[in-house]
């Protein structure tokens, strides 16, 4: 009898402490507060749909490559989609609203890339809604709504949508398709951009599950130009469960020459494949994807965070396209959208491991902006191609007049280069290197040759830059542009011979030449005036992972213990911290490598999803270069994930004590298996 007391009493311990630790899979969260709310974004590397603290609403709709000028800097910005998610619902003739409703509670899922919410409207019906950016069709989303009734009640159920504020005449459709087997209703906007560039339409259609003609009597209101809707009515009885789902789609002249109907399609599409199909589709897409993994065992809370950054990331990028994320990604307008060095250092090594296939459109994004590199080196006087420190569409330099980065952050066209060579060594496709690899290692390594100034052997310096960390401005022989450019050169060179090409002596002369300044005290020096100020970013750090211009584990320890204490308590990206947390893995010191990894991102978390803001205390989600960074620590430094001509390989690392192994699972062309104990 004691025994079985004993058993039941460690049944019901372990049962309790199930349910304390984080799910590796789902971010839930009962304790919403509007005033302190930051939403989570769901995506299919095309469009983003970020979550809000109200019912039935969304914050924002953001779709990829569409750009326009308006705004502050006098540069592209990202543009905001019709809110093509938003609706109502009425019960027995009174709107649903934060007001009258309990128990809300949200969910993202990531292993199913859905986001849910759930609330009681009184004692008159139980809510739960579920979207999704599917994955399977770029320009496609969709919500799912189900009502059960606690008594009788009459339910109304409107999709609204509504044009953003910068989009200008705006024009309103309503069409319905009546065939012998379906209706199609059609909620269609149209508006231009802010100059006029391009043309951005979407589409909804409503769902239902009743067979062809029991279905409910749409009926279209229009409000005014910048929102109408469609809505339907419906009698429940007490104990029934109604399911409806809206399906909308949004494109633009940036995507397809034909937006306004190509969106009505892509809403058709939607309807006549059905929301289990559609879920289906999205779900298998999303399995796929998963199938590239990172498995923690013996940390819960890092297993669910690590899976967050991996989801964003997975959720920001697609394939088969030439669109690459900013540093925050669809989650917003942040940075305008724009892509930085952000992509090729910190964002881009994680998918390359993970998913080549992802980090192929980020390199097709860079491929076809080439001849506007090359022109952008021509209007500063150098040869071959010098790439913006901010790009947008077209590929010319984006960055506002009143920030120093855009003429002189140089170190971006280093960055791109090594990202290019990186892709041929992880894949070995010798036809993507001849076609568009070595277009672009060729045409940089042209730049940098043309970039030193050449004062005698040793002294082929790079000045007047803005380092990589960016509180150094106007600076002279920048340790990591110095180093990213000698990188830049030898993978041109090496390229060549891979190719069987003749490689420009001049290039593995240059490198040869292009000095890495120490201090008096040994540590490897930022620049020429660097006398121990605060840092930024990590910048002479970054020598030793990824660029391996030091290798030697003495100097690696020397630069890491100076520079980690000219790192200050705020205004540092996560990124920063995470180059700490690799080069400790990776010198075999856990402790120090699991404190940095904390430090990197858990004083950046945002409620009530714990997502990345850009700086500790930060409030401008989702940062996804900061994930980069930190997925990075943990496959490269935890891990031990190498990139070497020849392929991924795994050198010798250390796993912090907390956790008792890791798992990375689908890596690579080949989907290897590395492992961690």
């Amino acid at each position: 009898m004691i025994l079985q007391r004993i058993a039941a009493l460690l049944l019901l311990f372990f049962c309790l402490e199930a349910q304390t630790q984080p799910d590796p899979w789902k971010i839930s969260s009962g304790a919403i507060n509007p005033n302190n709310y930051y939403g989570v974004t769901v995506a299919n590397g095309m469009i983003g749909i970020v979550s809000s603290a109200e019912p039935f609403k969304v914050k924002d709709v953001v779709l990829a490559g569409a750009y326009d000028l308006y705004g502050r800097g006098r540069v592209s910005n990202f543009l905001r989609s019709f809110n093509l998610l938003n609706m109502y619902l009425e019960v027995d003739g009174k709107r649903i609203d934060a007001k009258n409703i309990s128990g809300f509670e949200q969910e993202l899922d990531m292993r199913g890339a859905s986001f849910t919410t759930r609330f009681n409207h009184g004692d008159k019906a139980s809510v739960t809604y579920t979207y999704y950016s599917l994955r399977h069709l770029p320009y496609t989303v969709l919500m799912d709504v189900a009502i059960t009734a606690k008594k009788d009640i009459n339910i109304t159920g409107a999709s609204v949508m509504e044009a953003p504020d910068a989009l200008k005449d705006v024009q309103n459709y309503y069409n319905e398709i009546d065939r012998p087997h379906v209706v199609v209703s059609l909620l269609t906007s149209v508006a231009k951009s802010p100059t006029g560039k391009l043309l951005m339409c979407a589409s909804n259609t409503f769902l239902f599950g009743e067979k062809h003609g029991e279905e409910p009597r749409v009926i279209h209101e229009m409000w005014d130009n910048n929102m109408h809707l469609m809505k339907f009515s419906r009698k429940l009885k007490a104990g029934d469960t109604y399911r409806f789902s809206i399906a909308g789609s949004s494109i633009t002249s940036a995507h397809h020459d034909d937006p306004l109907n190509e969106a009505e399609r892509s809403a058709l599409f939607a309807k006549l494949e059905g929301r289990e199909r559609l879920i289906s589709f999205h779900k298998k897409a999303w399995d796929e994807l998963w199938k590239s993994d990172i498995t923690i065992e013996g940390d819960a809370q890092a297993q669910q965070d690590v899976h967050s950054m991996l989801y964003h990331l997975y959720s920001f990028t697609r394939e088969g396209t030439a669109l690459s994320p900013s540093p925050m990604g669809l989650s917003g307008l942040g940075y305008n959208g724009h892509v930085f060095w952000d992509t090729e250092l910190w964002m881009y090594p994680a998918m390359l491991v993970m998913r080549p296939e992802l980090a192929k459109s980020m390199m097709e994004y860079r491929f076809q902006r080439l001849e506007a590199a090359k022109r952008n080196a021509f209007s500063k006087g150098y040869k071959g191609a010098m790439y913006p420190w901010e790009s947008a569409d077209t590929g010319v330099e984006e960055t506002p007049v009143w920030a120093l980065s855009g003429p002189f952050e140089h170190h971006i066209t280093g960055c791109v280069a090594i990202a290019a060579w990186n892709y041929y060594s992880v894949t070995q496709d010798k036809n993507w290197l001849r076609e568009k690899g070595y277009p672009i290692l060729s045409a940089t390594a042209d730049f940098w040759a043309s970039r030193v100034e050449r004062n005698g052997p040793g002294k082929y310096d790079i000045k007047n830059v803005v380092a990589a960390d960016e509180w150094a401005e106007n600076v002279d022989n920048n340790a990591f542009t110095n180093a990213a450019a000698k990188a830049n050169l030898q993978f041109a060179t090496e390229a060549a011979r891979v190719l069987g090409i003749t490689p420009d002596a001049d290039w593995m002369h240059v490198a040869g030449n292009i000095p890495i300044l120490r201090m008096d005290n040994g540590v490897t020096s930022e620049h020429a005036s660097y006398k121990g100020e605060g840092i930024k970013q990590a910048d002479v750090n970054l020598l030793s992972y990824p660029l391996k211009e030091i290798t030697d584990p003495r100097q690696i320890l020397k630069d890491l213990e100076y520079y980690e204490t000219r790192v200050p308590n705020e205004g540092t990206p996560a990124m920063t911290q995470a180059v700490f947390t690799t080069l400790y893995a990776r010198l075999g010191n856990g402790e120090k490598a699991y404190h940095w990894f904390k430090e990197a991102y858990i004083p950046n978390l945002n409620p009530p999803f714990r997502v990345i803001a850009e700086t500790k205390g930060g409030t401008n989600p989702y940062f996804a270069t900061g994930a980069g960074g930190i997925l990075q620590s943990v496959l490269m430094g935890f891990g031990g994930l190498e990139i070497t001509p020849q392929g991924i390989v795994q050198i010798k690392s250390v796993l912090p004590k907390q956790w008792k192994k890791l798992t990375l699972s689908g890596i690579g062309p080949d989907r290897k298996t590395f492992t961690v104990k």
